[in-house]
C-alpha cells in the first residue's frame, strides 16, 4: 500500500528531496558511553552540542532515537548559551544493552543517570531534563527520585496519564498497519513525511537512520514487504548507519558489492525496534506520571497541543493552582 506513494512522481517543480542527512549537520560529537563493570557493559549512543552553559538532556519518544532532537538542538542552541546531551534509549537507535528488553521506568531512568555519571562524573553541570512521550515520562520519573542531584528544570512533551493510558489499545494497530521494511533509506524518510509520522522534512531527513537499519534478507522475503508474515533477516549491517548512510558513493558501492556478492540475498532496511514487545511496560510508563510531575520541587514546563489533552488529576492541579497554563498561538 505504501509503494504505490512511493512510486508517485511529486508534481513537476515540486518535487522534496528524501535523501539522509548527517548527524554532523546539527551535533558537534557523536559518542557510545560505556555503563557498568567491564565484563558486562552496556554501550549508549548519545550526541553532544555546546560547550558551555547548563546541560539539557534530551530524551526521545518511544520507537524514535537521539536525532528526533537534531533540528531542536540547533533551535536552541542560536537562542541561549546551553550544552545538550541527547542519548538513544535502550533497545533504540545504536544503544547496545545486555537487558534490550527491560524498558522498565526504573531501569531506563537509571539508565539516563548512569549516562550523565559517565559523562560528568558524580557533579555534572546543571540539568533541565527534557522529553517527550516516553522520554518525558522517563524524565519525570527521573526527576521524581532525584537520580541527577543537579537538576534544575522539567520539561515535559506530550506527556499526560489519562490520554496515555487510554491510548494504548490502539498503539498495536499502528504498529501492525505500519511498513515492515522500506526499499531505500529515502523511502523510508518519504513514508515517515507522507504517513505523518514525522511532520517535519528536515528532521525526517536526519533522524530516520536512528529508526530504522539496512539488512539483508532472502530476495523471495523483499516480494511480501507488506505481507504480515515476519521477514528473516539474516544479517544486519551496522556500520552503514555509523558511517555512510550520508555518502552517495559509498552506499552505491556498497550495492554493488552486495549485488556481486550474491544473487540471492536483497538489502532492505528494517525497524531498529519491535515495540510491540514492549507491551507489559506500556501501562507503567504513564500511570502516576501527572501527580509525579506536579509533586516534583523545581521549575517545570508541561507542552501540549491544547488544554483539552489535560486528564483528570492536572486539571486539579490547575484550578488548586499547582500549574499555570499558558495558550501559546504558533
Amino acid at each position: 500500500m505504501w509503494e504505490e506513494n512511493f512510486d508517485t512522481e511529486h508534481e513537476v517543480g515540486s518535487k522534496l528531496d528524501y535523501s539522509p542527512v548527517s548527524w554532523r549537520e546539527y551535533f558537534d560529537q557523536m559518542e557510545d558511553v560505556n555503563v557498568g563493570l567491564a565484563d558486562s557493559r552496556d554501550v549508549f549512543r548519545i550526541y553532544k552540542a555546546g560547550t558551555d552553559g547548563p546541560l539539557l538532556v534530551l530524551l526521545h519518544g518511544g520507537g524514535h532515537s537521539a536525532l528526533s532532537w537534531a533540528v531542536f538542538t540547533t533551535a536552541i542552541a542560536s537562542r541561549v548559551t546551553c550544552r545538550v546531551l541527547a542519548m538513544d534509549l535502550r533497545g533504540h537507535g545504536a544503544t547496545l544493552v545486555r537487558q534490550s528488553d527491560d524498558f522498565s521506568t526504573q531501569t531506563m531512568s537509571s539508565d539516563v543517570a548512569n549516562v550523565i555519571r559517565a559523562c560528568y562524573g558524580e557533579t555534572p553541570p546543571p540539568i533541565v531534563l527534557i522529553g517527550h512521550g516516553v522520554g518525558g515520562a522517563i524524565a519525570v520519573h527521573t526527576a521524581s527520585n532525584a537520580l541527577l542531584p543537579t537538576t534544575v528544570g522539567l520539561v515535559a512533551i506530550d506527556v499526560v496519564e489519562g490520554r496515555a493510558l487510554e491510548a494504548l489499545h490502539s498503539i498495536q494497530n499502528f504498529l501492525k498497519g505500519r511498513p515492515k521494511s522500506f526499499k531505500s533509506m529515502d523511502h523510508a524518510i518519504e513514508w515517515s513525511v507522507k504517513s505523518g509520522q514525522i511532520r517535519n522534512l528536515e528532521s525526517a531527513r536526519v533522524s530516520m537512520v536512528g529508526q530504522i537499519k539496512r539488512c539483508e534478507v532472502e530476495e523471495a522475503d523483499t516480494l511480501e514487504q507488506a505481507s504480515p508474515v515476519t521477514d528473516v533477516v539474516v544479517e544486519c549491517n551496522e556500520e552503514f548507519y555509523d558511517q555512510s548512510y550520508v555518502n552517495d558513493k559509498e552506499v552505491a558501492a556498497s550495492e554493488v558489492s552486495l549485488s556481486d556478492r550474491t544473487e540471492t540475498l536483497m538489502s532492505v532496511y528494517k525497524w531498529r525496534i519491535d515495540l510491540s514487545k514492549s507491551e507489559k511496560y506500556w501501562d507503567g510508563w504513564f500511570r502516576g506520571t501527572s501527580n509525579l510531575f506536579l509533586a516534583c520541587n523545581l521549575p517545570k514546563l508541561l507542552l501540549l497541543a491544547g488544554i483539552d489533552r489535560l486528564d483528570r488529576d492536572l486539571t486539579i492541579g490547575q484550578m488548586l493552582g499547582e500549574m499555570l497554563v499558558q495558550h501559546v498561538r504558533l
